[in-house]
């Protein structure tokens, strides 16, 4: 069995779905714009320089799920999609994931980011499986707290393990690997796989993998 992940913020996409969230719940009125902007933007500052405090920043990035409906959060989430996901997709990534899902058995986008904002994103890669941060629901509404362990750093492995074992099988087991990403968060994981391959990386990644002689590929033009 083949097994392929990919990263989603600033790896398929050229930008983060998370943060470009927030921006758009700013730009709607949705939420306190100053204030929320500039808890946005030092949260992503501070994902960028690897000292991210995840469950600080899921108490913030998850709040705005529970003071809304399903259908309204729905209807922001196409807007949203069109306006600023879109744009961010180049054909080199949809190439990238049209030649795995023709060759690899399973393919997963794998993302901190939690699952509302990136399961729609997944499907307009094409992209059957997705392990992301889970929102916990309760009675059909968003609660703005994380379900289970948040897919971030150490968390990713420890997610796609258990999403290797509903499969049957184990990291261990599997023909070969892959995993592509931009971000050095992503090391952990990086190392587990077969075939590491770095996205536009971060400096912390990129000489990483030129150290190791991982491959070093861009999306960003296509």
């Amino acid at each position: 069995m083949n097994l392929v992940l990919f990263d989603l913020d600033n790896t398929l996409l050229a930008g983060d779905s998370d943060y470009e969230w927030g921006q758009f719940l700013i730009d709607r009125g949705v939420v306190d714009g100053a204030h929320y902007e500039a808890k946005n933007r030092a949260f992503y500052e501070d994902y960028k320089a690897g000292r991210l405090d995840i469950h600080a920043f899921l108490a913030f990035a998850l709040r705005p799920l529970a003071t809304h409906t399903r259908e309204q959060l729905d209807a922001w989430h196409a807007e949203y999609m069109e306006t600023r996901i879109k744009p961010m997709i180049t054909q080199a990534a949809r190439d990238l994931v049209d030649r795995h899902l023709d060759e690899a058995d399973l393919v997963a986008v794998i993302t901190a980011t939690n699952s509302f904002v990136t399961a729609p994103i997944a499907r307009e890669f094409g992209i059957p499986h997705l392990i992301a941060t889970e929102p916990e629901q309760r009675d059909g509404r968003f609660t703005g707290e994380v379900a289970g362990t948040p897919c971030f750093r150490e968390g990713k492995v420890t997610r796609l393990e258990h999403f290797l074992e509903a499969q049957g099988t184990r990291l261990d087991c599997l023909t070969t690997s892959w995993f592509y990403s931009d971000s050095h968060n992503d090391l952990p994981l990086l190392e587990k796989v077969r075939h590491p391959v770095a996205v536009d990386p971060d400096p912390t990644l990129r000489a990483h993998a030129e150290g190791k002689g991982w491959p070093v590929i861009s999306l960003r033009h296509g």
